[in-house]
């Protein structure tokens, strides 16, 4: 009698048998794979429907495209292919029915070759309401009708010459790119980058006391190439590339009649320089290397050149004064440097230091002239160089990250960043930065950091400038320059009571006190706390929420004579934001629903305060309100209804702006922009099909 062992065998190796000569018998050529991460053959999504915006902003219309009230299309969608030998093509396109549109590709064949496209359209609208009595805006050349000049703006026909004015401009970019692989190793690529901006940004002219809101033009390109080579083993990796950007303004520059009656005979037309044509060029390369399994090193490298070499403009259009120029243009020349290297080593397995050192160097060659310095079209006022600005900066930083015991965790590093100018006030500034971070989880769900720093800048001999023409005030400090002494804390908690809530909590402190100046900004101090959650509250429905609060305050002290400081002003700014959004799924995989909204709200406070009583400046503030309710519902495994409800509220009030029209200055012919408010609301609803 066969033992159990034995008998269990038999059965074993029967249904084996059985199974495998099923299998042999059922043809598999149909069957498809649903959840492969690399599916065969042709996929995608499209996306079709109709939006509905319920009014006109251009504010609201700044980056979105939507600043037109009415319908417009939803048009989107992406494409995705594998082929049996390795090919792949990827194409996504995104807001085709309005002017925010994009477009992406990427194909290849995956090991060999891969080639990339892209075109991006993001429309800028700088403003809600703006008037300008010019004629040929968009152009360099502003005209007046007849009614011009005048003494002042109420003596201006304004009334009947003022025409709307759209500021903004339409950005587009062009990419082109491809990637080839030669072997395990080697690897090369080349991407091609064009950016075009057309339309208009406001800028401003004056004679003497009399000025102008000028719309400026914006015909400009940008061209950049950048070919690279990189080479990798196993413990080396390297690079060299080239990089070219090209700059070209088919406007530069912009001349206009003068709206106000000349001080001085022939200031009746200005001219202003746009941007020039420039261009730079760079080499740079890379490099990283794995010493030991513990301890690696990696250096960059770049050498740069930007060159400007566009013709001047006349110095004035004023045939009363003179026009020489020492030289028919700049021709501007900086050299630039970038330099860097890094090691870090892991000496235990729970200590590990880096070590790192930058140098960047800006080096002006520019040839320094004399010119004849031209007063608001005016007067000649002297003779003023100019200054050909190098600098030289220099970083070195040490640091370490060390797992203590339990779970502890720390990190701490010494940072000192040297830099050396030409043409200011202070030759050297040299600032020493200390920080430290701990980390703990004292019980499983709370978890605890705590970040401290220490900074403190000084200067060489501190001198006064006298190349911009009339010397500074000596007791003057420039921020960026005067000694400074910095001190911030961040503390972060988070604790998960259960499985499915997370809990945050945040304060960062900071405070800079310039002790040494005393004109010039002489004490900044930041305070910013918040608070998040997120809970999955069911299965079907995920919940978050955050809040933050952020309050700034600086302190200046002015000369109004040029000695000591005689007045002072103090800013406080406050900037508040909450939200929070919630997803629930309403039919399991049929049906999911979800909300979002967000309040963000800011105050800016300025009081300046001489040796009279000086009422503060009007505060400046701001309210967006923004909601949203989606939803999406699957009529088949291929087709599905999206739709969404959104409205946003936008107040805002500028004392800057605030009842300043046209003619409210009498020597200032404004634009008329007020400060944007609106109520907007947005109703989509397309088709999305899967193939």
């Amino acid at each position: 009698m066969p033992t159990m062992t034995s008998h269990s065998s038999v059965i074993l190796l029967a249904a084996l048998g059985v199974l495998s000569s099923a299998a042999a018998a059922v043809d598999t050529s149909e069957w498809k794979c649903e959840s492969c991460p690399y599916p065969k053959g042709v996929s995608g999504t499209v996306e079709a429907g109709v939006g509905i915006v319920s009014d006109a902003s251009n504010r609201y219309g700044d980056y979105t495209g939507l600043q037109r009230k009415g319908a417009y299309a939803l048009l989107g969608g992406t494409l995705r292919q594998r082929g049996d030998d390795g090919g792949f093509v990827d194409v996504t396109a995104a807001d085709l029915g309005v002017d925010a549109r994009s477009v992406d590709a990427r194909g290849g064949r995956e090991g060999l070759y891969a080639l990339r496209l892209g075109y991006r359209e993001v429309p800028r609208h700088l403003a809600d309401t703006a008037a300008t009595p010019f004629s040929g805006v968009g152009s360099g050349t502003l005209t007046l009708p007849a009614g011009y000049p005048a003494g002042s703006t109420a003596l201006m026909p304004l009334a009947s010459t003022l025409q709307p004015l759209d500021l903004g401009f339409k950005y587009q970019r062009f990419d082109l790119g491809g990637t080839m692989l030669a072997g395990d190793r080697w690897s090369y690529s080349v991407d091609l980058r064009r950016d075009v901006r057309d339309g208009t940004r406001a800028t401003s002219g004056s004679f003497f006391a009399n000025a102008t809101q000028l719309p400026a033009p914006l015909d400009q390109t940008t061209d950049q190439l950048e070919a690279a080579a990189r080479y990798t083993t196993h413990n080396l990796q390297a690079s060299l590339a080239y990089e070219v950007s090209l700059f070209r303004n088919r406007e530069p520059s912009l001349t206009w009649d003068s709206p106000f009656t000349p001080v001085v005979a022939g200031a009746t037309r200005g001219q202003l320089a746009l941007a020039p044509d420039n261009q730079f060029h760079q080499l740079s390369a890379t490099a990283g290397y794995d010493i030991t399994p513990t301890v690696r090193a990696s250096a960059q490298l770049a050498v740069g050149r930007a060159t400007q070499d566009e013709a001047f403009v006349p110095a004035t259009l004023n045939g009363t004064l003179p026009t020489a120029l020492p030289a028919s243009s700049l021709d501007g020349v900086v050299d630039t440097f970038n330099g860097s290297v890094r090691v870090t080593a892991a000496l235990t397995p729970t200590l590990k230091l880096q070590a790192s050192y930058a140098r960047d160097v800006r080096e002006n060659r520019t040839e320094v002239r004399s010119y004849t310095l031209i007063d608001t079209d005016m007067f000649a006022a002297g003779t003023r160089s100019n200054t050909p600005f190098t600098f030289k900066r220099d970083r070195l930083k040490l640091g370490g990250d060390y797992r203590g015991p339990g779970s502890w965790r720390f990190n701490a590093a010494i940072e000192e960043d040297d830099v050396e100018r030409n043409y200011t006030e202070a030759v050297k500034t040299r600032e020493t930065t200390v920080w430290g971070r701990a980390a703990v989880r004292p019980l499983d769900n709370l978890s605890l950091s705590l970040k401290l720093l220490h900074g403190e800048r000084n200067h060489s001999t501190y001198g006064t400038a006298i190349w911009f023409g009339l010397p500074e005030n000596p007791l003057l400090r420039k921020f960026n320059l005067a000694d400074r002494q910095r001190n911030s804390a961040a503390l972060r908690a988070e604790f998960n009571p259960t499985e499915a809530i997370t809990l945050g909590a945040s304060i960062d402190y900071a405070n800079d006190r310039y002790g040494e100046s005393v004109v010039g900004l002489t004490a900044a101090r930041d305070v910013a706390y918040g608070a998040d959650v997120s809970a999955v509250l069911t299965e079907r429905t995920q919940a978050s929420a955050y809040a933050q609060t952020e309050l700034m305050r600086s302190r200046m002290s002015g000369s109004a004579l040029g000695a000591a400081a005689d007045w002072r002003a103090s800013d406080k700014d406050r900037v508040t934001v909450l939200g929070f959004s919630i997803r629930h799924a309403a039919i399991v995989d049929k049906l999911d629903v979800g909300v979002e909204a967000t309040a963000s709200r800011t105050r800016s406070d300025t009081l300046v305060q001489t040796t009279i009583s000086d009422p503060a400046f009007p505060t400046a503030a701001m309210a967006l309100t923004s909601g949203r309710l989606f939803a999406t519902y699957k009529v088949d495994p291929k087709l599905s209804i999206t739709g969404s409800l959104a409205h946003e509220t936008y107040r805002s009030q500028d004392w800057r702006l605030d009842g300043v029209q046209p003619a409210t200055v009498a020597n200032l012919l404004a634009f008329g922009t007020q400060p944007s408010n609106y109520e907007i609301t947005v109703l989509r609803v397309a088709l999305r099909y899967r193939f």
